[in-house]
C-alpha cells in the first residue's frame, strides 16, 4: 500500500475552474485517478462531465487549476512533447466519431498513419489484431461503419482507441444506445481488457449496471465540484441528496441487486 501511495497518479486534477463567458461549470474541483483502477464519473446533466473529459485530454484549456496527466501539465505539453502525451491514452467518443468514408481496418489504422512510421503491412496486420482483440468478427475489417450494428460500432470505435497501444483508456457513455445484453458484454470486454492489457480506465456513464460491474471507484460531481469519490458500496451510505438520490432511488436499487444476485447464489 505504501509503493502505491507513492506513486504518481495517472491523471491529477487539482483547483480546476472552468468556465464559459460567465458561466461557471467547474469550481476548485479535485479529481485523483490512480494507475490500473476503472473510475466512473457521473453527475447530472450540465453537471460538467464532458468539459471535465474535454479538458483533461487537452480539447479545452482550463480557467484555473492544473490537469497532470502521467505526471505531466497537460496545458504546458507543446509540439512533440504533447504528441507523445497523447499516444499514451485513447479516447472512446460517445458517437464513436469513426470516418464513414472509411473501412473498420482503415479506422483503426488512421492512427498509426499519424503517429507511426509502420508500414502498411504492418499497419494492416496490427489493425486486424485490434479488430479480434474487441470481439469483432476478421471480415468485420472490411465492413464500413453504416454497415455495423450500433454494438460494433462502439467495438470498432474501441479498437481504434487502442491502436497505439495506450496506457490510458477514456470511455464517453461507452454503452449509451445499447440493449442490456450488449451493455453487458461490452462492460465485460472493459474489464478483460483493463485486466489483460493493464490499462487505467476513466469513464463517464450513466449505466448504473456498469458502475456496480466494473468500477473500482466512482467520482461525482454536484455543486461545481466532485463531492465523492469512493467505491459504489460507499457512495450507497452517502447522506449528499444528488448521491442519494441516484444510487437508492429504484434503478439504483436495481442495479445493486443484479450486482449481488451472482455473490450471493
Amino acid at each position: 500500500m505504501t509503493g502505491q501511495a507513492q506513486e504518481t497518479p495517472v491523471i491529477e486534477v487539482r483547483g480546476l475552474r472552468s468556465q464559459f463567458g460567465d458561466h461557471v461549470v467547474h469550481d476548485d474541483l479535485e479529481l485523483t485517478v490512480r494507475q490500473g483502477e476503472i473510475v466512473g464519473l457521473v453527475g447530472g446533466s450540465g453537471s460538467g462531465k464532458s468539459v471535465l473529459l474535454n479538458t483533461i485530454i487537452g480539447l479545452k484549456e482550463p480557467e484555473g487549476g492544473s490537469v497532470r496527466v502521467f505526471g505531466q501539465d497537460v496545458t504546458e505539453a507543446t509540439g512533440r512533447g504533447a504528441e507523445q502525451l497523447e499516444r499514451r491514452w485513447g479516447v472512446l467518443f460517445q458517437s464513436g466519431a469513426l470516418f464513414s468514408n472509411l473501412t473498420v481496418r482503415e479506422n483503426v489504422e488512421a492512427p498509426m498513419r499519424e503517429h507511426t512510421s509502420l508500414t502498411p503491412k504492418e499497419m494492416e496486420e496490427l489493425a486486424d489484431l485490434k479488430i479480434a482483440l474487441v470481439g469483432l468478427r476478421p471480415d468485420a475489417g472490411a465492413l464500413k461503419p453504416a454497415e455495423l450494428s450500433g454494438g460494433m460500432r462502439k467495438r470498432a470505435a474501441l479498437a481504434r482507441a487502442l491502436a497505439l497501444d495506450p496506457e490510458l483508456l477514456f470511455l464517453d457513455e461507452p454503452t449509451a444506445g445499447l440493449d442490456p445484453i450488449g451493455a453487458g458484454a461490452f462492460d465485460e470486454l472493459i474489464r478483460d481488457l483493463s485486466d489483460s492489457l493493464h490499462l487505467t480506465v476513466f469513464m463517464i456513464t450513466h449505466d448504473l449496471d456498469s458502475l456496480y460491474a466494473i468500477t473500482d471507484r466512482v467520482a461525482v460531481i454536484a455543486d461545481k465540484k466532485v463531492v465523492a469519490q469512493a467505491p459504489v458500496a460507499e457512495l450507497e451510505r452517502s447522506e449528499h441528496p444528488w448521491i442519494r438520490e441516484y444510487f437508492l432511488g429504484p434503478r439504483g436499487r436495481a442495479a445493486a441487486r443484479t450486482a449481488r444476485t451472482p455473490s450471493e447464489a
